[in-house]
This record gives C-alpha cells, sequence and structure tokens, in this order.
C-alpha cells in the first residue's frame, strides 16, 4: 500500500511537471520529465512495481498528452473564429452607417440647395435669420443622430411684412420637406379664429398627428396668434422639451404683430420680449374668456417657453413671387 500511495505521488507530480512544462513551451523540460520519472521509479520501486508506476505514468501522459491536444485545438478555433467575428461586426455598422451617411447628404445636399434659391429671392432678410434656420433645422435632417426634441422656429413680422412672413415660412418648411422627399402640414389660424376653442385644438391635434404618422416632417402654422387662446395649449404636446409627440419633426410657427412695422436695429432678444408681450396681451387679456381650458398666465408662460426656441423677424421683400404664399 505504501508503494501505491508512492505511485500515486509520482503520478500527480509527473502531470503537474507536464503541465508546467506545456504551458510555458519548454520542450526540453518535458522531455527531462518523460525520461526522469520512470527512472525514479526504478530507483524506488521494487521491480515488481516498476511496470505498474511505467503503466499509470503512460496512462498519465497519454490523458495530458489528450489534454493538451483538445485544449490546442480550441484555441485554434478561438484565434480564426475570434478575429472573423470581430472583422464581420466591425463592418455591419460601417455599412450602415456609410447608407445613413449617404442618405443624410443627399438630405442635406437639397435642403441647402432650396435654401439658397431662397436667399437669392428674399434678399432683404438679416444674415442671422438664414444662419440660425441653417442650423437649427439642418441638425434635426440628421437621421443617424437620435432626436431628443422637435426644431421650432417662430418667426414674426411687422404689418408691411405680412406677405413676406407667409411666403418665406411655407418656402422655408417646403424646403425642408422637400429635401426628405414628404410635403408640408399648412394649418391657417386666420381660417380658425372665429371657431370654438375645443374644437380647434382638435381639429389641430388631429391635423398634426395625422400629418406626422402619415411621415410628414414639418408643419407650418400661420398666424398663432388668432388661434383661440384656449386651443393654443395643444401645442404642449408637440412642443415639449422632453415629451413631445413627435420628436423628429419641425413646426414653425408665425406671429404677425398689430404694429406697422420692426426697427432693424431691434435685438433678437428685444424681438422675443415684444412677440411675446403681444402674446400676453392676445391670449390673457379682459376679453378673453375665462374657462378651465381656457388660457391663464401661468399656462402660457409654459407654452412660451415651448415655443420660444428661436424667435426670428421677417424683413418686407419687394417683388415677391406667388408661389409659396398660398
Amino acid at each position: 500500500t505504501t508503494e501505491e500511495q508512492l505511485v500515486l505521488v509520482l503520478q500527480a507530480e509527473a502531470k503537474k511537471a507536464l503541465s508546467t512544462s506545456l504551458e510555458s513551451g519548454m520542450s526540453s523540460l518535458t522531455s527531462t520529465v518523460l525520461s526522469y520519472f520512470p527512472l525514479t521509479c526504478r530507483l524506488l520501486i521494487p521491480f515488481k512495481t516498476f511496470s505498474s508506476c511505467l503503466l499509470l505514468f503512460s496512462i498519465g501522459d497519454s490523458e495530458s498528452q489528450g489534454g493538451f491536444h483538445k485544449s490546442w485545438t480550441w484555441l485554434l478555433v478561438l484565434l480564426i473564429s475570434v478575429p472573423l467575428f470581430y472583422f464581420i461586426w466591425s463592418r455591419v455598422p460601417s455599412l450602415l452607417d456609410a447608407t445613413l451617411s449617404s442618405r443624410d447628404t443627399q438630405i442635406l445636399q437639397a435642403f441647402r440647395a432650396r435654401m439658397k434659391k431662397l436667399q437669392n429671392t428674399y434678399q432683404s432678410q438679416d444674415p442671422s435669420l438664414w444662419k440660425r434656420t441653417h442650423v437649427l433645422l439642418e441638425k434635426h435632417l440628421n437621421t443617424s443622430h437620435l432626436h431628443l426634441e422637435p426644431a421650432i422656429l417662430l418667426f414674426t413680422a411687422g404689418q408691411e411684412a405680412e406677405k413676406a412672413l407667409r411666403c418665406l415660412s411655407n418656402e422655408i418648411a417646403d424646403a425642408m420637406a422637400f429635401s426628405q422627399d414628404a410635403t408640408t402640414i399648412k394649418i391657417n389660424g386666420e381660417d380658425k379664429a372665429i371657431l370654438d376653442s375645443d374644437i380647434v385644438k382638435l381639429e389641430v391635434d388631429n391635423e398634426l398627428s395625422s400629418g406626422f404618422r402619415e411621415g410628414k416632417k414639418v408643419a407650418v402654422v400661420h398666424r398663432f396668434e388668432l388661434l383661440p387662446a384656449g386651443s393654443t395649449l395643444i401645442f404642449y404636446k408637440y412642443c415639449d422639451h422632453e415629451n413631445a409627440a413627435f420628436k423628429d419633426v419641425a413646426l414653425l410657427l408665425t406671429v404677425l404683430l398689430d404694429e406697422q412695422s420692426l426697427r432693424k436695429s431691434l435685438t433678437l432678444q428685444e424681438v422675443e420680449e415684444k412677440v411675446r408681450d403681444f402674446l400676453w396681451a392676445k391670449f390673457t387679456g379682459s376679453d378673453v374668456t375665462s374657462s378651465y381650458n381656457s388660457m391663464d398666465t401661468d399656462k402660457l408662460s409654459g407654452l412660451w417657453s415651448r415655443i420660444s426656441h428661436l424667435v426670428l423677424p421677417v424683413w418686407p421683400e419687394k417683388d415677391l413671387p406667388v408661389e409659396g404664399c398660398t
């Protein structure tokens, strides 16, 4: 029994040494170990147990060699499959990006071409209008990026620029829609001015939601100030910073001020304040019907924060074309 225990101990040591030699890649050590342990068996163990020791060692060696070959087989499989998988995985996003990038490029080129024509037509407009409009809308035309909120633009003008306000807002909206092979949702506040607030609210909601669900990406709401005060609360749903019903769309609003003209010396901040004060007077004045669904100062404050992302003045133009002004 002592001899058998010694054999088991020697076999364990042999496996340990063999494993170490194989892992380190030292073939010379492996040869030494293979020759050393049978000799040890011969010296320390009587002849009758030498054959048993050699047999046990040989079996252990065969098992180690078999495990070694299996390990190398799996290693080769991993060495081949991992780089191959990585290559395929890395190529798929690039192919998708290339497709999206190509589509984005086409959209931007179409939009810029239309906007360039508009700049040549509307030469009286301030350069900041074109620059700021480009930045906001082009960012939204990039389909490869996740949109977290809709693009909201509010154009305003004095009475002398009423036609320019309508034409320009229509054509900018159409330029954006055209670049995406779509059409524009157009809502005219003047047509809804004398209707019941709740009815107008429902109509506007239906027009916007159905149009956006059909794939349209831009809406223009003319004469926002003429909508019944309470009906404008529906724009909470479409202009919210975080929870807008549609985030990959643009809404262009127009407000025609009561004053005859706007001074070109006004800063954008001053223009924004004029529009705010004007809407406050229109929507919360003493002649506005008071009800739960109608406007109040708190509701208007919330609405204003949602629609006043970018307020831009429009100046009068001469010899405007008829198209785009309907």
